[in-house]
């Protein structure tokens, strides 16, 4: 069945700047219905090599508190790594967990998170929310995420999806040359 509307949503779609966010973000129950659109991507075996970890509220205030302090110790930047969280009403950290498997090689465990990544920021964005997909510092400090997320060794942060109101389309940014990039055989 065709979708022109969902393939025009698709041509079109941009991301939201976490520093345009702004409260509200979504409630528990929209929440909950982005993560399932989101969780609908490709996965060989169904092992569900990831996961989602909401920060919002006094978990949200709680994290930025604890970027600060492992900024100071880790030599980093704390304000470039807490200002995102602080903007972003509501953050998901989707988080890569691979599962053991002789069939499924972990590089295909792992693309299938960024998929889950990039539903959620396409599910955010069809549901009429601001969403942007980010790293940085915070994403790949071992001892914060273990501390304040509970990753396990072997998990990693894919991105935090930052998710909130946006009422300014940001501008088009260059896109890339399809044709340049496409081999044909």
């Amino acid at each position: 069945m065709r979708r022109p509307e969902v393939l025009e949503f698709l041509l079109t779609r941009r991301s939201r700047p976490a520093k345009l966010l702004t409260a509200p973000g979504p409630e528990r129950a929209a929440l909950a219905e982005l993560l399932t659109a989101a969780a609908r991507v490709p996965d060989h075996g169904k092992l569900e090599p990831w996961r989602f970890v909401v920060i919002a509220g006094a978990g949200k205030d709680a994290y930025v508190a604890a970027i600060r302090a492992r900024a100071a110790e880790a030599g980093q930047d704390g304000d470039k790594g807490a200002s995102a969280f602080e903007q972003a009403p509501t953050v998901v950290a989707v988080v890569s967990s691979p599962k053991p498997s002789d069939k499924i090689p972990a590089i295909e465990q792992t693309l299938s998170g960024g998929a889950v990544a990039l539903g959620l920021v396409n599910a955010a964005l069809a549901a009429g929310w601001g969403a942007s997909w980010m790293t940085g510092w915070t994403a790949y400090d071992r001892p914060l995420v273990e501390g304040t997320l509970g990753l396990e060794p072997g998990e990693t942060v894919i991105g935090y999806i930052y998710l909130g109101t946006c009422d300014a389309a940001p501008p088009d940014r260059p896109r890339p040359d399809v044709a340049a990039l496409t081999t044909w055989l």
